[in-house]
């Protein structure tokens, strides 16, 4: 009977330490996901960007799964020789599920008004 409860106490921690691996590998491949996902919407946001010199100056934002979005804040220069190089920003959706990115002009998303 001892010997029972032994080896089931040695199967019990072999379970354990395999579940805590594959709970490690999961994890793992969860992140280097969302960092795939992350990389391509950067990618397609810049791409879909009417500015020049454009990088990204927030973090992700992340709507929930029904919304579907993410959302970023971009800065640049606006190309048209009229706006003399002036700095722009631009907000930039991205549609997770298409891989799709929409930019609209954000210069006084982070200005407050009067």
């Amino acid at each position: 009977m001892k010997s029972n409860k032994n080896h089931a106490s040695v199967y019990f921690k072999i379970f354990a330490i395999l579940l805590s691996i594959a709970a490690g590998i999961t994890h793992a491949s969860s992140e280097k996901a969302w960092n795939q996902q992350n990389k391509s919407m950067q990618t397609a946001c810049i791409q879909a960007s009417q500015l020049k010199n454009v990088k990204i100056v927030s973090d992700t934002m992340l709507f929930d799964d029904r919304v579907g979005y993410s959302a970023l804040v971009m800065q640049g220069n606006y190309p048209q020789a009229h706006m003399k190089n002036k700095k722009g920003r631009e907000l930039c959706l991205y549609q997770r599920q298409q891989k799709k990115a929409v930019v609209t002009e954000a210069d006084t998303l982070l200005s407050t008004k009067k």
